[in-house]
């Protein structure tokens, strides 16, 4: 992750290079291809509005310049904090093959279909065509067709968007379902019940069942049973089932069951951790025994542990596992009373997550990594299009991380992201739905909030970010407020951004205060190696650009407590 001299950048803008990767999952049966009118309704948006087209909170709008053809155009008003997206849904054939193309005009804009194939273009001072295609599912009968900006990279334009393809039926199967009868508990511990209930019946055939926790949806499966993991101990909960068809048609709700978890240790992982980012590859490295005796600190987060060729782990993908100067360092923090959680993956580099062909591939590399050096906790640290926004390689990490925590008992996992200023973005939020989905039992997500458009309040920014994650892991998990703060974390950087923002030590003291009232799980910054003044100096990798003293950031991240 050595793109600037600084650190791992984490620019989102960056980060989506390369998305166009994804493609919707194939079918059973051989994919007819499409070749018909266009689908999409109002595709020129010469109709003067919007509908059907819809825009997330209000970004879009309908303009007469700059135009590809006719006289409207769609255009979107990305900001720091939002990439405008735009979206149709429209009805589609299963197990077919549409071409979905665009004129769009801007800085890094975005055509694709949700859960599928998308691609992108820059082209801030003319009109550039993007053509993709996708396969539907054997059993899709509706895709959503979208196109967005990117953060702080102002107003983009589309126009003349077309999916070539036979129109689906549009839904002409109206009847839902049967609802699902006879929910029961079978089972339950601290933090999972299991249900089972009697199967519903439907014209067209029955194709999922969603369990819901209260009024949030927190499951989907094809069977007659399911556990719900990843909830708190002593606590109520209630749930119900609801049948979906082919159609989307969804059924009324089963009978309602309520079940008290069994007591445990008390909300949240019962894991605090204040843990700065060491690394010893670049950036001048201190004596980490040092900084410890001046400071209090007793964890580091050692970065990187990349892919050396393989699936085999190695300190930045170069230097050996055991037996050098990383593992000297590593015994001499634990011969000092500390430990220390290694960080796997990063902005750049040849990355295990990506590179291993398999999620147990990838947890046979992690556990070379805990095995070498017993360890009580691994952090994930998911960033750029390779690991972050690729839908595949998110999966493979948290299916990684739920063999190794099944593995090795007592081992902490944790899952570190970048974050806009209000929340996770699509792709974070995608990340902590499918942990829950694949019962990852991930006891951390930490965010990390600079190069985020923090501007010059990076305190009320860094705090409006992790109540949007607190809020995601609550509507996700089913959590209450104290739970979701024990299994959240922060990552900062100390001193300058790449985007010059300027996170004080003042500034960082409240936010420890604010993450020790709120009992948070975890704290770092970027990094140790930067903790040292140099005002003016620019964003370097060995100080922090800022008037400060030498381990400042570190020994106010020293009393974090949680």
């Amino acid at each position: 992750m050595r793109i600037t001299p600084s650190r791992r950048p984490r620019r989102r803008l960056l980060a989506l290079l390369g998305s166009a990767a994804l493609a919707l999952t194939g079918a059973v049966a051989l994919p007819g291809t499409a070749h018909a009118a266009n689908v999409l309704s109002n595709p020129g948006f010469e109709s003067g509005g919007l509908s059907p087209w819809s825009c997330a909170g209000g970004t879009g709008s309908v303009v007469s310049s700059p135009v590809h053809s006719g006289s409207r155009a769609l255009a979107g008003a990305a900001s720091s904090s939002d990439i405008a997206k735009c979206s149709q849904n429209v009805a589609v054939k299963p197990n077919t093959t549409y071409s979905l193309s665009g004129w769009v005009r801007g800085s890094y804009v975005y055509l694709g279909v949700d859960g599928g194939a998308s691609t992108w273009a820059t082209s801030p001072s003319a009109y550039s065509k993007l053509t993709v295609s996708f396969t539907t599912g054997a059993s899709q009968t509706s895709a959503t067709i979208y196109t967005h900006g990117w953060y702080a990279q102002g107003t983009y334009y589309a126009d003349d968007v077309v999916l070539d393809g036979p129109g689906g039926d549009g839904g002409s199967d109206s009847q839902a379902p049967t609802a699902p009868s006879g929910l029961k508990s079978t089972g339950k511990t601290s933090s999972s019940v299991s249900l089972s209930w009697n199967a519903s019946s439907d014209n067209v055939g029955v194709t999922g069942y969603d369990v819901y926790s209260g009024s949030h949806q927190v499951l989907s499966v094809s069977g007659t049973s399911a556990t719900v993991g990843g909830l708190s101990a002593s606590t109520g909960y209630t749930f119900t089932v609801k049948a979906r068809d082919a159609a989307g048609n969804t059924s009324g709700a089963s009978n309602s069951v309520s079940v008290t978890t069994d007591a445990g240790g008390g909300t949240g992982t019962g894991f605090k951790q204040a843990a700065p980012y060491l690394y010893l590859g670049w950036g001048n490295p201190p004596s980490a025994t040092s900084v410890m005796n001046a400071t209090g600190i007793k964890w580091y987060t050692m970065a990187f542990m990349l892919d050396q060729g393989g699936c085999n782990p190695a300190w930045d993908g170069s230097r050996p596992l055991t037996g050098g100067n990383d593992q000297s360092v590593i015994n001499s923090i634990r011969s000092a009373g500390g430990d220390v959680v290694p960080s796997f993956g990063g902005w750049s580099g040849s990355k295990l997550g990506a590179n291993c062909s398999s999620a147990g591939a990838l947890a046979g590399a992690l556990q070379k990594v805990i095995d070498a050096y017993g360890l009580k906790a691994i952090d994930m640290d998911v960033e750029n299009s390779d690991e972050f926004e690729n839908a595949a390689v998110q999966d493979r990490i948290l299916t990684a991380l739920k063999t190794v925590k099944a593995n090795n008992p007592g081992l902490r996992t944790i899952v570190t992201f970048g974050t806009s200023t209000t929340g996770p973005n699509y792709w974070g939020n995608r990340l902590i739905e499918q942990a829950k989905a694949l019962d990852a039992g991930i006891d951390v997500f930490t965010i990390m909030p600079f190069d985020f458009g923090g501007g010059s309040d990076m305190y009320g920014s860094t705090v409006n970010a992790a109540e949007g994650l607190k809020a995601k892991l609550k509507s996700t998990f089913g959590w209450d407020d104290a739970t979701a703060y024990a299994h959240l974390g922060i990552s900062g950087m100390n001193g300058l951004s790449d985007q010059q923002e300027n996170t004080t030590t003042a500034i960082w003291t409240q936010i420890r205060d604010w993450s020790n009232t709120h009992h948070i799980a975890r704290l770092a910054f970027w990094s140790v190696n930067r903790d040292r003044p140099c005002p003016g100096g620019g964003v370097v990798s060995d100080c922090s650009g800022i008037s400060q003293s030498d381990w400042q950031f570190t020994s106010i991240t020293a009393g974090f407590t949680g």
